[in-house]
């Protein structure tokens, strides 16, 4: 496992089956605390499949993911949040009913709450806490442009400030790893515009590892240092974006072609 001591994410010999069908085969890859890295492929490649085992969604049917040097093999989802792994989804899954502002607060309190018994006596850890998180909530919104819609209801937004309210969320996590499933989906061409300033943005500031499934090979291109190309549940290779964009090398030109 020498090769984990200096990734922040190292996965070997990745693999998930559903009885008879095989999702994903053999499946590794390295990721080195502060990469951006884009994972491709055609539809059912099995990129979402590599997110959800890689966040605790899935159990793996063989093979191991170590994270900051830990075995993290088939823990749940919130065991994975808890130590610095975030997640998006390509349907959002925000808390429809609750504000822009409330969504970003609630996943600071997974870092900053003070737990039930100070929460309910409202100590002054607690009030401190309170404190903190509108503090961080005010300025998670603004680096995301989130300020003029904070009291809106989530379910009241257009579709692309959705994306940009689930991403904010993700990252009031603080996490170390932000895994980005499809976070262009649904966007026109000047939502993913800004999308590409936003990732740029959060990724060189906070010094993030940014891993993503993206179709928009421009958007792939103009953010990720690295692109790992996968198909029918393999890994084909991974290098800079000029070379996986080479078709007599990767096939990336006829697999994406709309």
């Amino acid at each position: 496992m020498s090769s984990a001591n200096s990734a922040l994410l190292h996965v070997e010999g990745l693999e998930k089956r559903f009885g008879g069908i095989t999702a994903l085969t053999d499946y590794s890859v390295n990721i080195r605390r502060g990469e951006l890295v884009g994972l491709i492929g055609p539809n059912g490649a099995g990129k979402t499949t590599v997110f959800n085992l890689l966040s605790g969604v899935l159990k793996p049917s063989g093979g191991r993911i170590y994270f900051n040097n830990r075995d993290i093999t088939g823990l749940r989802p919130d065991q994975n949040t808890a130590l610095g792994i975030a997640r998006t989804f390509q349907n959002i899954r925000l808390f429809k009913e609750l504000s822009v502002r409330d969504n970003i607060k609630v996943a600071f309190h997974m870092r900053l709450g003070r737990g039930f018994w100070k929460t309910l006596f409202h100590t002054s850890e607690y009030r401190q806490a309170e404190i903190e998180m509108r503090q961080r909530s005010h300025e998670m919104m603004e680096l995301f442009g989130l300020m003029s819609v904070k009291d809106i209801p989530a379910k009241n937004l257009p579709y692309g400030i959705q994306r940009r309210v689930e991403i904010a969320r993700a990252m009031a996590t603080l996490p170390k790893l932000l895994l980005l499933d499809e976070p262009s989906a649904g966007l026109n061409p000047s939502e993913t515009e800004e999308l590409v300033k936003i990732l740029q943005n959060i990724h060189s500031k906070n010094d993030l590892t940014i891993f993503l499934v993206e179709h928009d090979m421009k958007l792939i291109v103009a953010v990720c240092q690295k692109i790992q190309v996968i198909n029918r549940g393999r890994m084909l290779t991974m290098g800079a974006p000029d070379d996986a964009q080479m078709g007599g090398r990767l096939y990336v030109h006829d697999a994406f072609r709309r």
